[in-house]
This record gives C-alpha cells, structure tokens and sequence, in this order.
C-alpha cells in the first residue's frame, strides 16, 4: 500500500493539486475539525459507500492516526481502487482544518 506523510499532503494542497481526500473517522471525531475538502466516509461505511468513488481517481485515506485510514486503503486496494494511506493521521496534520 502506498504511504503519505501529512507533510506531504499539505504540499500538495500548497501547490494547488486537486487531491481526492477521504477521511474515515466517525461524524463525531470529524467535527472538531478536518482537512479543507476531505469527505467524511466513516470507516464502517466504506464498503457500503465505495460505488461514490471513481476507481480512475487516487484517493488518500485519512484517519486519526493512520491505523483506521490504513485498513480502509487495503479494503479500497483490494477491490480495484487507487489509494494511499496518510500516515501519522490528523494527530500530525499541521495544516488549516474546517
């Protein structure tokens, strides 16, 4: 499974990439705060939500530390998706949130 450090990500956002970012932690955990753009998918959900998903995007899974966002990269992976993992999670995230 591919990796991403928070660090990355916000570089990417700093240059203007477009990135598919999906967070996977519960509504709760999400309203205190997530990164600009992300979609909320709790991770119990993500087998019932994956037809939201183009399988021709890249997606980065987000979570709070990497471990949820992880499990929810390999399920997307094996069922034909392009995703990659931010390791580290919201714990590390830097950035603005909304």
């Amino acid at each position: 499974m591919k990796e991403i450090t928070p660090a990355e990500v916000e570089k990417l956002m700093n240059e203007g990439k477009k990135l598919n970012l999906i967070d996977v932690r519960e509504t709760d955990e999400v309203k205190e705060g997530k990164i600009p753009g992300a979609v909320n998918i709790p991770l119990g959900l993500i087998e019932f939500r994956k037809q939201e998903l183009d399988k021709s995007e890249e997606y980065i899974m987000v979570c709070r530390s990497g471990g949820r966002s992880g499990r929810a990269a390999e399920y997307l992976q094996s069922q034909g998706y392009h995703v990659m993992n931010m390791t580290g999670g919201m714990l590390e995230w830097e950035g603005k949130t909304e």
